[in-house]
């Protein structure tokens, strides 16, 4: 582990210590190098336990896709950023790399920590940075609105979880991941303390009805913010859910039905508020809410498939997620607008920028072969299985995901241009090498779901 969490602690120096000049650069070479290590956490995969074990620090099938996720996502973030930064000065620079490393930072340790208070720690210090990086380089006055939405809804769903925590660990004295199956029986079960455990992960997902506050945020942020918030930070959310749900269970079944029945509502409900959008960047922001309402039913389940499905789709659609932010991101720095109708037409000045939107909307629909269909097909096989109803709602999801998709796609890069556009600036190497980035693991992943796939094996 220590291999890629002192790389990128140094990037901190690194990014005061470099020249006006070679700051970017320089920044952005280093995180590359330390994404490329992270691949080497693929070759210590195994399906029977801890691997990379330290004193308190170790990955599994479970938290080494999410590792190497956050890993490669730091340098798409500097890559995405320097556009949006040129005009400030020096040392906003610097900072505004060095909270996207102490994120990257608190995420690793979040998603390697043995411990279960240690997780807890660093699950909300990645709060400290996202709020920085929202209020202070958002683009609207709304932003500080939208920065009071996140801390709220996280820290006051996160004090029970902590009064769980420090309960369990009374009545048992350790917290420790690996040795669960020993001290699990000591754990009171009970439902309250069942629920106060998930709520902060339901939130952080979020579920359907906890999740105002993610697209004020995703509207808020800069585009790394964005990123990171789609890809990344709402992905801890079902890692702890994944985590706590094999120490706490519920005395009763019944009890996951009304989370489970909120899931399926929302992937219906956040699919028709997608389709009266007319904002492209709030459009994602509640895209990304309905995937992860089928996480959410996938984890309730309970089951190998669910859980698989639900790291599968994780996955899939960090990487679909990010590049849908960053295609907005493009549109808006061109056209200054985020109305779909204001800047329709884009694909007669932009034909290959037109093919990548056209690639993440297919992404986004989960069309065949790409991991998005895995993890959704999964998911709602296992649900299925629990109980043939819920094939309404997954099903009506999927054609009314389609519906919007479709609907982004056509409203953006068809018809004719809009008459105020009078001048665009070129698209530039470095956007679609971003969107390569985006899409190379994804078409990887088809070749070798096996990395994904850790509970169907």
């Amino acid at each position: 582990m220590m291999k890629i969490l002192m790389p990128t602690l140094m990037l901190i120096p690194l990014a005061w210590l470099s020249t006006p000049r070679c700051l970017w650069t320089s920044t952005l070479s280093y995180s590359f190098i330390i994404a490329t290590a992270s691949l080497t956490l693929l070759n210590s995969m195994s399906e029977t336990g801890w691997t990379s074990l330290g004193l308190h620090m170790a990955t599994d099938v479970l938290s080494t896709p999410l590792l190497i996720l956050t890993c490669w996502l730091l340098p798409l973030m500097i890559l995405a950023s320097q556009n949006h930064l040129k005009t400030e000065p020096q040392n906003r620079q610097r900072l505004y790399i060095t909270l996207l490393t102490l994120l990257q930072f608190f995420l690793i340790l979040a998603f390697s920590s043995t411990e279960l208070i240690m997780f807890y720690v660093m699950f909300e210090a990645t709060l400290i940075p996202t709020l920085f990086i929202i209020t202070r380089w958002g683009n609207q006055l709304e932003r500080l609105n939208a920065g009071t939405y996140l801390l709220f809804y996280t820290l006051i769903s996160s004090l029970p979880l902590l009064v769980a925590l420090m309960m369990m660990q009374t009545k048992t004295g350790s917290l420790s991941l690996m040795t669960a199956p020993f001290y699990q029986s000591l754990i009171p079960q009970h439902n309250l303390l069942w629920l106060a455990c998930l709520m902060a992960f339901l939130v952080k997902m979020p579920l359907y009805g906890v999740h105002l506050w993610l697209p004020k945020a995703h509207v808020e942020a800069p585009i790394a913010g964005s990123m990171i918030l789609a890809a990344v930070l709402l992905k801890l959310g079902g890692y702890g859910m994944m985590r706590i749900s094999a120490l706490v269970e519920p005395t009763t079944k019944e009890l996951t039905y009304p989370l489970i029945a909120l899931a399926l509502w929302g992937i219906v409900m956040t699919g028709l508020i997608c389709l009266q959008q007319m904002d492209l960047k709030s459009l994602i922001a509640y895209s990304s809410v309905g995937h992860m309402g089928l996480v959410v039913g996938g984890i309730m389940t309970q089951t190998p498939w669910g859980y698989s499905g639900a790291l599968i789709l994780m996955i899939a659609h960090g990487l679909t997620s990010s590049a849908l932010f960053w295609l907005a991101n493009t549109n808006y720095e061109r056209t200054h607008s985020r109305i779909m109708f204001l800047a329709r037409g884009l694909q007669m000045i932009f034909p290959l920028m037109a093919a990548w939107w056209f690639s993440f909307t297919l992404a986004n629909l989960a069309l065949p072969p790409l991991p998005n269909l895995m993890g959704e097909l999964t998911i709602i096989v296992s649900m299925f299985d629990w109980s043939w109803w819920t094939i309404i709602f997954t099903g009506s999801g999927t054609l009314i995901t389609a519906a919007y998709s479709l609907h982004m796609y056509m409203t953006t890069q068809r018809g004719l241009l809009s008459t105020h556009v009078v001048s665009l600036s070129p698209t530039y190497i470095k956007e679609h090498l971003l969107m390569f980035l985006h899409l190379m693991p994804l078409l990887l992943l088809i070749t070798k779901p096996e990395i994904i796939t850790c509970w169907l094996n």
